[in-house]
């Protein structure tokens, strides 16, 4: 097994690009590949990807270009383009993909139409590549600034993880070693479309008391779903898992949030994502959210709910008040 010494990072969106901040911080070679020629012009000419993390000056040292050639010499990859374009991203990769190649999957959701997570997704493009998941609560613009996060690494290998971690963690970055990807994933996902639900609690004005409820009652969704896909409890109850949620279900940092916000507060939801630059992974995560319960015959009723208002024009002050109108239950 080769040293990481080059990472390449397949995606100059807020997350992509501060990683690639977090990989210079660390002593990596880091080379960032983008889909939109500007963003790669300005990253090299002025140091700034003003498009998706504005305000965060970049360090001359990250090689920014648009050829895949460029991602395949490094001894890791980062894939970090969002969930519903991951597919088609990386086969533009696929032809020149080293035997062996790891690949470290940061993209958040579960794909609308096949129901796969992004693991999977990566397993039928990219066969050949060991796989590791990074997942946790980061918001992108406080991990540029180098300011303290956690997160989950998951991989099954336990040697590649380790070097994963030492390659990638700084002082201020600081991976968690699991094994463990589908609980990393599951809860990554699930808490998108769930920090939508709170963020409507919060534009409705119901309060405190309302939110908690809805993200305790929201990781128990993301709990049943994970475990039902074979993940671990533990790592529901950790940084990628509780800790995601509560990040994500907070905060007004968070798009999905925002979204929700908006939403509450009476817009449509073209109003509540007009002039964002970034994807608000819960808005096309929802769909698939709740159509992969029903396959495995789980009740997610917060997550059905929010597709239903999204994706099915259901009335939003109706759907909450049949959410509230559910028979009473034990909690277990």
């Amino acid at each position: 097994m080769r040293n990481i010494e080059h990472v390449g990072i397949i995606g100059a969106g807020a997350w992509g690009t501060a990683l690639a901040l977090t990989a210079i911080r660390s002593g990596l070679k880091t080379t960032l590949w983008a889909h939109e020629p500007a963003v790669v012009q300005e990253i090299k000419t002025h140091q700034e990807n003003s498009t998706f993390l504005p305000g965060i000056k970049l360090d001359p040292n990250i090689c920014a270009t648009t050829d895949p050639a460029d991602i395949l010499k490094a001894d890791a990859v980062l894939a970090v383009a969002p969930a519903q374009f991951l597919r088609p991203t990386l086969s533009l990769f696929e032809p020149g993909w080293p035997q062996g190649l790891p690949i470290v999957i940061c993209a958040k959701g579960i794909e609308q139409g096949s129901l796969a997570l992004m693991s999977e997704v990566v397993t039928d493009i990219l066969p050949q590549a060991p796989q590791a998941v990074l997942s946790g609560p980061t918001f992108a613009a406080e991990v540029a600034r180098g300011l303290p996060t956690a997160v989950t690494l998951a991989c099954r290998d336990a040697k590649l993880g380790a070097r994963l971690v030492q390659a990638l963690g700084t002082r201020t970055f600081r991976p968690y070693l699991s094994d463990d990807l589908i609980g990393a994933e599951v809860g990554g996902a699930v808490k998108n479309v769930l920090a939508i639900a709170c963020g409507i609690v919060s534009g409705k004005g119901f309060g405190d008391n309302a939110r908690a409820a809805l993200i305790t009652r929201g990781l128990a969704e993301i709990v049943r779903l994970a475990l039902a896909k074979g993940a671990k409890m533990e790592t529901l109850m950790g940084l990628s898992g509780l800790g995601d949620l509560i990040l994500t279900a907070n905060s007004t940092q968070s798009r999905n949030f925002s979204v929700g916000v908006a939403l509450g507060q009476g817009k449509t939801l073209a109003q509540a994502l007009a002039g964002k630059s970034s994807v608000a992974e819960g808005v096309a995560s929802a769909a698939g959210t709740v159509a992969l319960g029903q396959r495995m015959g789980i009740e997610l009723p917060i997550a059905q709910s929010v597709d239903a208002v999204l994706n099915q024009g259901a009335d939003l002050d109706a759907t909450i008040q049949a959410l509230l109108s559910r028979p009473f239950k034990s909690e277990v």
